[in-house]
């Protein structure tokens, strides 16, 4: 005869909670279950029962995190990420650990209510890269040096021709962190500029904005893409909890 699972309790992400909200449901890898809060004081975990087990960050189960956060935000405006992954055996688990984490909640609460993250990354498109690599005149030495050369013989022309593309690249990541990053910091009550990702990428960008604020960070936004759309593209995405601005790792311990 079969053993019934062992169950546990997932968490999404942390709360300021003065009174009882309902969040709904969540769909674990195909299972619907109810969301739930355990509390301390005025902070709460939400959280979620599950099989026990180690839950694997594919896409499908990053988005679900990802959604149920976003989902806890609609209704709540201090929320505190949780690193996906987390599963804890039992509810006193899980009061314990939030007893523990209760000093730094107080100290984010009150620097996060209200704020959401909105994310900003900046492709150059490949025909504009290419254009301002040329635009270099020692590109244009080397490149019809290389010419007629075998792979072999023009092989440290071609090194030394990655390096010009790659100084030039730089310097393009530069010009769009002064004209692109910076007035939006100075819009936001806090940014970081992460490292692009991506052959052309120019610009990886969080900003932490007051939720009520928004609308005018967006046309800052706008009016930045304004001056570049002939030559990159924007992906602006959000309201986000503060991922970029919270560090709340758990280690589960094993058993």
């Amino acid at each position: 005869m079969m053993s019934e699972q062992e169950m546990g309790i997932y968490l999404f992400c942390g709360i300021q909670l003065t009174e009882e909200e309902d969040f709904g449901k969540a769909e674990i890898e195909g299972e619907e279950t109810d969301l739930f809060t355990i509390r301390y004081k005025d902070a709460a975990m939400v959280a979620a029962e599950v099989p026990m087990k180690i839950f694997h960050p594919n896409r499908q189960n990053l988005m679900m995190h990802q959604q149920t956060v976003s989902k806890v935000m609609e209704k709540n405006d201090t929320v505190i990420p949780i690193s996906f992954g987390n599963v804890f055996k039992t509810e006193d688990d899980i009061k314990v650990l939030l007893e523990n984490l209760y000093p730094q909640f107080e100290k984010l609460f009150p620097a996060i209510k209200g704020k959401i993250e909105v994310g900003l990354k900046v492709i150059g498109s490949k025909e504009w890269l290419e254009e301002k690599v040329n635009e270099n005149p020692q590109v244009g030495k080397m490149s019809s040096s290389v010419k007629g050369k075998s792979e072999a013989a023009g092989y440290y022309e071609r090194i030394k021709l990655g390096g010009i593309a790659q100084k030039v690249f730089e310097d393009l990541q530069n010009e769009l962190k002064a004209e692109v990053f910076t007035p939006l910091q100075e819009a936001s009550e806090a940014a970081k500029a992460n490292e692009p990702t991506g052959e052309t990428m120019l610009l990886n960008a969080a900003f932490l904005i007051d939720r009520d604020k928004e609308q005018q960070f967006d046309e800052k936004v706008n009016e930045a893409y304004e001056k570049w759309k002939d030559k990159v593209k924007f992906h602006y995405s959000g309201p986000w909890p503060a991922y970029n601005f919270v560090n709340i790792r758990l280690k589960v311990e094993e058993s």
